[in-house]
């Protein structure tokens, strides 16, 4: 999935800078499995939510200027019955309608005759 690679992605370049062993930008953007272009775009992003990305000719290397990190992080789980409740304000419909067991919500579904 797109997403995951991105993630992935955004990891290996905070790993690498703060190494300070992405290469040259040919090379970095190899790593990262994106176009040259591609890297520099992801470059920018960066820089404009506040990311100190500097490069270094002698050394070859993209690096940040002071201590900083790149964090992002995604957990999948299942929720609680209890969570359900709440972020569903109690309801049992938000359930139902995303639920992959309809037949085994449904049945716990009472409904007045």
């Amino acid at each position: 999935m797109k997403v995951f690679n991105q993630l992935d992605r955004i990891d290996k370049f905070n790993r690498l800078m703060i190494q300070r062993r992405t290469g040259a930008p040919v090379e970095f953007a190899y790593r990262l499995g994106v176009s040259r272009t591609s890297l520099y775009e992801l470059i920018d992003e960066l820089r404009s939510h506040g990311a100190p990305i500097v490069y270094s000719k002698s050394e070859k290397t993209y690096y940040f200027s002071r201590p900083y990190e790149i964090s992002i992080s995604c957990i999948m789980r299942p929720l609680t019955v209890e969570e359900v409740k709440e972020y569903n304000g109690g309801g049992i419909f938000p359930k139902i309608l995303f639920s992959r067991t309809l037949q085994n919500d449904l049945s716990m579904v009472t409904l007045p005759c």
